[in-house]
């Protein structure tokens, strides 16, 4: 294993394949189709990786990028604004297959890209490589099987009904402007989740990148002016308090699609002037356990809950939060989960076989070690060899028991290396951990008894929008709805799901008669309406 105090490499050792070009000050950002340069302050992206110097050890400084105020977010609201056009917008009023040419072009520009942005997501966010990749070609996936959707979907709508002498035909219609805001963690894959559905729906779009990982749409900017319209999507930085608190106030953005905390959320959505008018698709906190029963298989438990715990570091919504263990197999269970953490491998994202890397977040190894030092102060211990140690940003995950209650590793959602690991005696105790819990977004539950296993389902189908068996939380594949209940979410996502999301049913209706079905005909048979159409796509 790499020694910690080892673990941070010098300019010489870090490979030239990953090695990012010179400092990049970025100064565009993209408003209304054109690239516009920002000449005012930057923000510094500092990368979790810090080098070797002969001063010591220092954090890499990759690079800046705009600190926009808000009267240049107000200008993309306004370009957002002019694009959508009432939905009379070239935009909105294009046809489905239109729109789709466009989203594929863009698809050709980003896959060029790849290198690039697999580099930034490693350096940005201390996404081991490997991960990187694959939220790159996940990310692709998703964009093509979304419009595979929407093909189905077109299909689906181009036929009519008739009930009680009425004929109709239904269709999806945009909603307006959409404001799309994504996670540090998948700053690529969870927030083009929203966007890509908002575009291809006909919205217009203001698209503000995660506080991490913002560097990495750099190499999309030119992408993103040519395959679009004018002011079909507008991409701003900037502190999101002063940019996204004035398009809030503005009362003129129509959906808003964001994945962070509920606090922030709440926040955001009180600035609002008028909340009816705003259509929201929030992904939240989580606090997801692993209920682990006696007659679980401990070989699948622990693989499943190291994976669970700590992929990515547990810097994910999905992950598995706390663990809550029978008193029969904890004491096996521990030995067990404890050595497989300690096996994991340190070191930078570009290590091959490496598990855990440095975390992005500034001041986060001392908000996990106050965790810790919490949980220790009421009586847990930290279990395995190396838990808890820490080097600059690099902090090795820390098994805690026992964990109760009165500790804040028991309810608070750490979002990172730390496991908080209880014990339970009556399955009514786990139980009532799921349901006395703020957070409701998935579960994990591990054993094999069918009976019992029967009773936890009834138990929680209530109390989350996903429960697993025998195997870890995750949000795929993209075709299952993902969602959560109490302050985990608001609305569904999934490829299908999003496309309802960013659109509204509408529909032309007729009484059915003789001059009302030839008037139809006429329409359907002449192409005189882009809307009302029995055309579809294949």
């Amino acid at each position: 294993m790499t020694s910690l105090e080892e673990l941070f490499p010098s300019e010489e050792q870090i490979p030239a394949g990953v090695r990012l070009p010179a400092y990049v000050e970025q100064r565009e950002y993209l408003v209304g189709g054109e690239l516009r340069m920002w000449g005012g302050d930057l923000n510094p992206v500092r990368s979790p990786v810090f080098v070797k110097t002969a001063r010591g050890v220092e954090q890499k400084v990759i690079g800046a990028t705009p600190l926009l105020t808000s009267q240049e977010s107000l200008e993309a609201l306004s370009a957002a604004v002019k694009a959508y056009d009432h939905g009379r917008g070239a935009w909105p009023s294009m046809r489905v297959a239109e729109r789709i040419e466009h989203v594929e072009r863009f698809l050709v520009a980003m896959r060029a890209q790849r290198t690039a942005v697999v580099n930034l997501l490693m350096w940005e966010i201390g996404k081991t490589q490997g991960d990187s990749e694959k939220e790159f070609d996940r990310t692709i996936d998703l964009i093509v099987e979304t419009i595979r959707a929407l093909k189905e979907l077109d299909r689906t709508s181009s036929r009519f009904v008739q009930e009680q002498g009425i004929m109709a035909q239904i269709r999806r219609a945009p909603i307006g402007v959409a404001l799309c805001m994504g996670p540090y963690n998948y700053p690529l894959n969870e927030t083009f989740s929203t966007l890509f559905p908002a575009l291809l729906m006909g919205n217009a779009v203001i698209f503000k990148p995660a506080k991490f990982g913002v560097l990495l749409i750099r190499p999309l900017l030119e992408a993103f002016r040519d395959c679009f319209p004018p002011g079909v999507i507008n991409i701003i930085y900037g502190r999101g308090r002063e940019t996204v608190g004035a398009l809030m106030e503005s009362g003129q953005v129509d959906l808003f699609a964001f994945i962070g905390t509920n606090k922030g959320a709440s926040e955001l959505k009180r600035m609002h002037p008028r909340p009816h008018r705003l259509k929201s698709v929030l992904g939240l906190d989580a606090k997801n356990p692993a209920i682990i029963l006696d007659d679980a298989d401990l070989d699948n438990t622990v693989k499943e809950c190291i994976t669970g715990t700590l992929s990515f570091n547990g810097q994910r919504c999905t992950a598995l939060k706390v663990l809550l263990v029978h008193r029969k197999v904890v004491k096996p269970f521990l030995e067990r989960f404890s050595a497989a953490v300690d096996k994991l491998k340190p070191g930078m994202p570009w290590t091959p076989g490496v598990a855990l890397t440095p975390l992005p977040e500034p001041g986060k190894t001392d908000y996990l070690r106050g965790l810790v030092d919490d949980a220790v102060s009421k009586g847990a211990k930290v279990v395995n060899e190396l838990g808890g140690k820490v080097n600059q940003s690099f902090f090795f995950p820390a098994v805690v028991y026992p964990v109760t209650r009165d500790m804040r590793l028991a309810t608070e959602e750490q979002f990172g290396p730390v496991i908080p690991v209880m014990v339970f005696d009556e399955d009514e105790e786990a139980v009532r951990y799921v349901v006395e819990s703020q957070f409701g977004q998935q579960l994990s539950l591990f054993g094999q008894d069918s009976a019992r296993i029967g009773k936890f389902i009834d138990a929680f189908a209530n109390q989350v929008g996903r429960i697993n068996l025998n195997c870890q939380c995750q949000r795929g594949p993209d075709t299952f709805p993902f969602n959560g209940r109490k302050d985990s979410a608001e609305g569904t996502l999934s490829v299908a799901d999003a496309l309802r999301v960013f659109s509204i049913r509408t529909l032309v209706a007729a009484k059915t008669t003789k001059d009302n079905t030839t008037l139809v005909q006429s329409i359907l048979t002449r192409r005189e309406s882009d809307f009302l159409t029995t055309d579809f796509l294949f």
